[in-house]
C-alpha cells in the first residue's frame, strides 16, 4: 500500500484475541474450563491482566466439582461406617467448590444475571423467567 502507514500503539496485557494458556496447576477439568471460558470473557473484552487469577480461581472451584462429583460417582453419596451410613465427605467439599465457582463466575460475567436478560442479538429474551434468575 502506498501512504503513510498508521503509527502502532503498544497495548499493556493480554494482546486482543490471543488468549492465555491454563496455568500449570490446574487440573484437567480446570483447563478445559479455562479453554471455553478465556474465549468467550475475550471477545466480551473482559480477559485482562487484572481478571485472570479471578479466571484461575473460578476454573479451579469448577475442576474441583467435577473431581467431587466423580469421586462421589464411583464411591457413592452414601457412605457406610462403624457407626452407620454417613454423607460422603466429599459432599461438603462439592457444596463449598460449586458456591465459590458460583460466586466467581458472577464477577466474571459468566451468568444469565450478570450479563443481563436479553439475547445474544441484544433482543428482549422470550423466556418468561430469566428476570427471575439470582445469581
Amino acid at each position: 500500500m502506498k501512504g503513510r502507514k498508521p503509527k502502532l500503539n503498544v497495548i499493556e496485557g493480554v494482546a486482543a484475541g490471543l488468549c492465555p494458556p491454563p496455568p500449570g496447576g490446574l487440573d484437567k477439568h480446570g483447563a478445559a474450563e479455562w479453554k471455553r471460558v478465556a474465549p468467550i470473557l475475550d471477545g466480551r473484552g473482559h480477559l485482562t491482566d487484572d481478571t485472570l487469577a479471578t479466571l484461575e480461581g473460578y476454573c479451579r472451584a469448577v475442576g474441583l466439582s467435577r473431581i467431587y462429583n466423580e469421586m462421589m460417582a464411583a464411591e457413592g453419596h452414601v457412605i457406610a461406617t462403624e457407626k452407620g451410613p454417613v454423607t460422603h465427605p466429599a459432599f461438603k467439599m462439592l457444596m463449598g467448590a460449586m458456591r465459590e465457582a458460583r460466586l466467581l463466575a458472577a464477577e466474571l460475567g459468566l451468568t444469565p444475571h450478570r450479563r443481563g436478560s436479553g439475547s445474544a442479538e441484544g433482543k428482549p429474551s422470550d423466556d418468561k423467567w430469566s428476570g427471575d434468575l439470582l445469581a
